[in-house]
């Protein structure tokens, strides 16, 4: 069975999210249209390889726009479209629970780390 026709919905959304920096990335396009620069920037520690590739799904899953504003230099920035806003309020919940929980899970991250240098 395949993620499409799971009874599971959180199967199709990891389908489009799925991966450790689309999440991020589609966070930091809230506030509006965003250059490349300056999403590389926000989320932090993306080489520019995988955040260009990210885009590239996320554009391709009609989650971004990327418009190239036809500058010299190249001036491109990505923008969520509809589709990709109804996808980011499905995330604000589990960014509330991240800041409601960032204690307890802190504690238990580095009790595992200190177990595994143990």
């Amino acid at each position: 069975m395949d993620r499409l026709t799971t009874q599971c919905g959180l199967d199709v959304s990891l389908s489009v999210i799925g991966g450790k920096w689309k999440p991020l990335i589609l966070y930091h396009l809230q506030s509006g249209p965003t250059r490349f620069s300056e999403i590389k920037r926000r989320v932090g520690g993306i080489s520019e390889k995988v955040l260009s590739q990210q885009l590239r799904e996320l554009v391709s899953m009609n989650v971004l726009v990327r418009h190239d504003h036809q500058h010299v230099p190249p001036v491109v920035d990505y923008a969520l479209t509809p589709f990709g806003e109804t996808l980011v309020q499905a995330l604000v919940p589990l960014c509330d629970w991240g800041n409601r929980n960032r204690a307890q899970v802190t504690d238990i991250l580095q009790r595992s780390l200190q177990v595994a240098v143990e």
